[in-house]
């Protein structure tokens, strides 16, 4: 049969294998028929016949589509009906039989997935969900391979979602979470309806489900760049090394084919990356109504006292809606009184709750609702009786409430706090440095002078730090524009003065010309006489005999009090301009370019806009540019977690250096720290040596013979010590001669 099969496989439909085939496919109805009659009480040697002829046909469908177009209906009504009743392994036949059947093309992906998926959700058999399972995921992949199937993707995705808001007690919308879940990773399913599935599933009653949907709004991206890391890694192909073995083994077809195959990975990996990148959005940017979906996930999910959430499935639903609501800037006021209960150091995982407190507040929270949080948490957290670990967690949660939101504190408290700067403990001191340095920037007038610092103190001198009011939003603009307006209007100067020294050229050069004739013989003309005529002028005696004595060109001396009109004038300017210094510094800060709005530009512009930048980022590193750095370095820190989540571990970071750690975690730490020093002293041979290591390199020969036992080398030496004169000169003139070759290999010409 395999004889058969294999012949079969290789030419076109012949009529001297149609009867062959007539008469296999004929056995193939009888074993079906005698099966469905009592599949329970079939035979094994019935059921492996039956299982071969499945396999037969399948493989060869395609070569007599007449004889064998009632095939696939055949397979699925055996596998819808006796599905429960069937032989492992030739439910398992039928199952592939039907994905050949697709590859072929013979029955097309919505029939075969109409097909397993119903079975997937219903069938009590775990070795055959798994199968499924891997067949359908198997099958959309395939199909969304070389480009986006949309069509079955949104037969497929309306199925899911279906499945999960018809019935949302049901487990069965689990199998829509997985498969969902699993095709965001593989970047299959990158749109709208694939996150609404999940955003079903997370509003669901079954406590798996909802999960599961949690889970993948706030772990999804990362697996899916994860993912994206890997495969990058794992197809990093070695050309160095491949070469180098090449050179060194002995030369083979196989190794050359090796060498083509590389080469052909290294050029299609290059062609990838010179594609264009698609956007890869976050689920959380794809939601349609995300103030609905945070509003009905904490009143059916937190709020609900019927709930059967425990509290560690609490805590992942609270960080979802708090990153929905930093993110997107919602307002949910019942959420942050939600979190009063929560704030006492005694409450299991109250560095999370810290950490969704802090990624739920945003700059459009009114600072009359989030007061009361912080006071809460100086009161319970920070004080001279709690220990330093709870301390240094209260402040760091502090500080990244205010980060988002700086009229959450108080003068009074605020001032409190900064005081702990001068504890005994390391992390506190740090913890309290870092709100000290936070307000510092964003709310200078809330400190003491004395705590202010140097650029703040010089900011609210000089009406450049204002305060922040509530809701204030910065103007948005092209980063770096000004840059581009100013270079542009020095351009223009330039121009102009350009043109003006081209047509004043000749004038210029004429009057130049005419000085010199007229200075030849020395004597000096006096240009402010307002006589016309040639003759000469009416000296004194005394400056006559001076000019002749040439007392004229010694420098005279200026008077130390003297002052003319001139500069009596220009003083009352210069105090002007020193009173209304603060006043021009903060319209100079206040000017907002508008070269975006009232022109095009143009390719050539946004080339010399990038030069500016990077001359400004220059510009930036010197220390003149201090404040800018800071108000930068703010800016960072405001958007640092509007993407990214904060963890409670960022809440304990400070705490763990007040922690006391034992003397097993200091003797580790010391040799951890000694390891790093040594390698830091490692000679450059050393380095270069463990480099070619890690490429698999081979040493040298000389280095090898370093190496060596000694025992291995002291016949060697008593052989030298016996050489007479005469071998010893051969040994030399042949060592010569082998240098002048450019050694053994005679590398040299």
């Amino acid at each position: 049969m395999k004889r058969k099969l294999g012949a079969l496989e290789k030419v076109d439909a012949d009529f001297s294998y149609e009867e062959d085939f007539n008469g296999q496919y004929t056995q193939y109805k009888a074993q079906r028929e005698i099966y469905l009659r009592a599949p329970a009480s079939a035979t094994d040697a019935g059921i492996i016949s039956f299982r071969d002829l499945i396999d037969f046909v399948s493989h060869v469908a395609d070569c007599y589509p007449t004889l064998t177009a009632q095939f696939p209906n055949d397979l699925i009504h055996v596998l819808n009906f006796h599905h429960g009743h069937l032989e492992p392994e030739l439910r398992e036949k039928i199952v592939g039989s039907l994905v050949l059947l697709r590859r072929k093309e013979i029955i097309d992906s919505s029939r075969l997935l109409q097909t397993l998926f119903p079975l997937l959700i219903s069938t009590p058999s775990k070795s055959l969900r798994t199968l499924l399972y891997q067949k359908c995921l198997s099958d959309l992949r395939t199909s969304n391979s070389k480009t986006t199937n949309h069509r079955l993707n949104r037969t497929f995705q309306t199925v899911l979602y279906n499945l999960l808001t018809s019935d949302r007690v049901s487990s069965k919308g689990l199998w829509a979470v997985k498969i969902t879940r699993e095709l965001w990773k593989r970047q299959v399913w990158t749109d709208s309806k694939a996150v609404e599935i999940m955003k079903e599933a997370s509003l669901a009653d079954n406590e798996k489900i909802i999960v599961g949907g949690v889970r993948f709004f706030l772990g999804g991206d990362k697996e899916r760049e994860e993912l994206e890391d890997e495969s990058s890694d794992e197809d990093a192909i070695d050309m160095g090394k491949i070469k180098h073995q090449i050179g060194i083994n002995k030369k083979t077809k196989k190794k050359a084919r090796q060498m083509e195959n590389a080469v052909a990975a290294v050029k299609k990996k290059e062609r990838k990356k010179k594609q264009a990148h698609t956007l890869n959005f976050s689920a959380f940017h794809l939601l349609h109504d995300p103030q609905g979906f945070a509003e009905t996930l904490f009143s059916k999910h937190l709020q609900n006292s019927k709930s059967k959430l425990n509290l560690e499935q609490k805590l992942q639903v609270l960080q979802l809606v708090s990153r929905l609501v930093g993110l997107h800037k919602l307002t949910v006021m019942s959420l942050y009184s939600y979190f009063i209960k929560y704030l006492t150091p005694r409450q299991p995982s109250v560095t999370s709750f810290l950490a969704s407190l802090a990624q739920a507040t945003h700059n459009l929270v009114p600072p009359d609702i989030l007061e009361p949080l912080v006071q809460k948490i100086a009161n319970e957290f920070v004080s001279e009786a709690a220990a330093a670990e709870v301390a240094s967690a209260g402040l760091n949660a502090i500080r990244e409430i205010c980060v988002r939101q700086p009229l959450a504190m108080n003068d009074t408290l605020l001032q409190d706090l900064v005081m702990y700067r001068k504890s005994k403990d390391k992390g506190v001191v740090m913890a309290a440095k870092g709100l000290l340095g936070l307000y510092r920037d964003v709310g200078p007038e809330m400190l003491k002078k004395r705590d202010r610092g140097k650029e703040a103190a010089m900011g609210l001198r000089s009406g450049i730090r204002k305060e922040q009011r509530f809701g204030e939003e910065a103007a948005g603009e092209i980063e770096g524009l000004e840059l581009l307006e100013k270079w542009k209007e020095e351009e223009k100067v330039k121009k102009l003065l350009a043109q003006k020294t081209h047509a004043e050229g000749d004038l210029v050069e004429a009057e130049l010309s005419g000085d010199n004739e007229e200075d030849d013989d020395g004597w000096d003309i006096d240009e402010d006489s307002d006589s016309d005529s040639g003759g000469w002028q009416d000296v004194s005696s005394e400056e006559e005999m001076n000019a002749l004595n040439g007392d004229d060109q010694r420098p005279s001396k200026k008077p130390k009090n003297t002052t003319t009109a001139s500069d009596e004038e220009a003083e009352p300017d210069e105090e002007e301009n020193k009173e209304n210094a603060p006043q021009l510094i903060v319209e100079a800060a206040e000017k907002i370019s508008t070269l975006a709005t009232t022109r095009i530009l143009t390719p050539a512009d946004l080339v010399k806009l990038q030069e500016l930048r990077l001359a400004a980022s220059v510009n930036n590193a010197l220390p003149a540019a201090q404040r800018k750095r800071a108000a930068a370095a703010h800016q960072a820190t405001v958007n640092r977690h509007r993407d990214d989540p904060l963890t409670a571990t960022e809440i304990e970071g400070l705490a763990s250096l007040s922690k006391k750690s034992t003397k097993d975690e200091r003797v580790a730490a010391a040799r951890e720290g000694k390891g790093e020093k040594d390698e830091g002293r490692k000679s450059t041979t050393a380095k270069r040596k463990e480099k070619k290591q890690e490429q698999g390199k081979s040493t040298t020969n000389r280095e090898k013979a370093r190496k060596k036992n000694f025992m291995m080398t002291l016949g060697k030496a008593k052989g030298k010590q016996k050489k007479s004169l005469v071998d010893r000169r051969k040994v030399l003139k042949a060592h010569m001669e082998r240098g002048k070759r450019g050694g053994k290999r005679g590398n040299r010409g």
